[in-house]
């Protein structure tokens, strides 16, 4: 008997393997059927999807056979993924020097027949074989071969599916764990930022009230630019925090709520500051949602509707209805409305149609961003109907 030879590519070969986390699995129907198709087409009544480490061959799948693997020096496999770009064909082990007392050839479970094709890696690495065994000389037609060579290719395909997944399961892993840090650092990078920015606020509107007699025109107006910039970065920041936070807010449970008390949460949060009157139209009395996204969206939509409303009083309608797969809603408004050519750029973050709001404050350009982004994530989307001087109506849909 000779054992087979090792590869000269040896270290690298096993760590190619070992990239796959395929050794030492459990069955797999998938890695069945093929040896169960190998056997068939070439009448064996053994197959095997045999992996070579380095101190034996494992069997992914052992169709015929109840062990799941041998020693490697007694491999037929072995010698096979010297030959990589070749069929490696026994035809009577019994009459082959390197075979003919083989343990494996004079005790169970009688291998006299071996053909095996290599599974090379995309590497070029030859990781183990697809293989038929008999007990009694046999020969394969050059169409059995033909097969046996695309199911090894078969093999090879679902190890790479499982790489790709294991690799995709990791950076998914992995980004999860960015995601967690980044969001810690924001809140704390929130707070560490706005806790100055609200003191030189503060501080400066203090100084305002004390001095206003002492100071000049032009020492006032320096105050009230030195004030109205910490607030911007106030809300800017807070826009950033609540933008980074969206994915946080999707892994929110759904939850049944009533559509009458989510219009008293709204007008409870701008009647008391806006002349708002806002109105629901729908044939629902509750909805399924996840109540954190549905709040952030309609705040956010409420918002911009009163900030760049050029009405006395603003109206609103807020209507809701349903699909067999999804929530409708729409939020229409009494204000100036938005030009056609602007309807597509108002959803991306940091655009901005107008440079201040009714109240002279300057927008963000976030909150429509943070809209889009919760809506799609959340299984649908969001458009905007408006003609200049007509008002603007916003429809979003929601999955169930």
């Amino acid at each position: 008997m000779k054992t087979p030879k090792i590869p000269q590519n040896e270290r690298e070969r096993i760590k190619d393997l070992d990239s796959y986390s395929i050794l030492d699995t459990l069955p797999e129907t998938d890695y069945d059927n093929l040896t169960t198709i190998a056997a068939e087409i070439c009448g064996t009544p053994i197959s095997l999807i045999s992996l070579i480490d380095d101190k034996r061959q494992w069997f992914k799948s052992h169709h015929g056979l109840e062990a799941s693997e041998t020693p490697k020096e007694y491999a037929f496999c072995g010698h096979a993924i010297n030959e990589p770009n070749d069929v490696f064909i026994v035809q009577d082990a019994r009459t082959d020097e390197r075979f003919h007392d083989n343990p494996l050839v004079t005790g169970d479970p009688h291998v006299i027949f071996y053909a095996g094709v290599p599974l090379v890696s995309k590497a070029g690495l030859a990781l183990g074989t697809l293989c038929v065994i008999d007990h009694k000389p046999n020969l394969l037609s050059q169409s059995q071969i033909r097969s046996l060579a695309a199911l090894s290719k078969q093999v090879m395909n679902l190890l790479e599916l499982r790489k790709n997944n294991f690799l995709l399961e990791q950076t998914v892993i992995e980004l999860e764990e960015k995601n967690e840090i980044l969001e810690k650092f924001a809140s704390v990078a929130a707070h560490d930022l706005k806790t100055p920015l609200i003191n030189i606020s503060s501080l400066t509107q203090l100084f305002r009230k004390q001095y206003k007699d002492i100071l000049d025109a032009d020492g006032l107006d320096i105050l009230e630019m030195i004030i109205g910039s910490s607030d911007n970065l106030i809300q800017l920041i807070d826009g950033l925090l609540h933008y980074s936070k969206a994915e946080s807010i999707l892994r929110e449970e759904k939850s049944s709520m009533a559509l009458n008390s989510l219009i008293k949460d709204l007008e409870g949060l701008f009647s008391y500051d806006h002349k708002l009157n806002l109105v629901l139209k729908s044939d629902l009395t509750h909805i399924m949602v996840n109540k954190t996204a549905i709040h952030q969206i309609l705040i956010n939509l409420l918002t911009n509707a009163i900030k760049y409303n050029d009405k006395a009083v603003v109206e609103i309608e807020f209507g809701v209805s349903e699909s067999a797969s999804h929530y409708l809603f729409y939020l229409s408004d009494n204000g100036p409305g938005i030009a056609a050519e602007h309807q597509e750029k108002i959803f991306k973050i940091f655009e901005k149609l107008m440079a201040t709001d009714k109240f002279g404050r300057p927008g963000n350009g976030i909150g429509l961003a943070t809209v889009k982004k919760l809506v799609e994530k959340l299984g649908g989307d969001i458009k905007v109907e408006s003609e200049l001087g007509r008002g603007a109506k916003f429809i979003f849909t929601l999955e169930k």
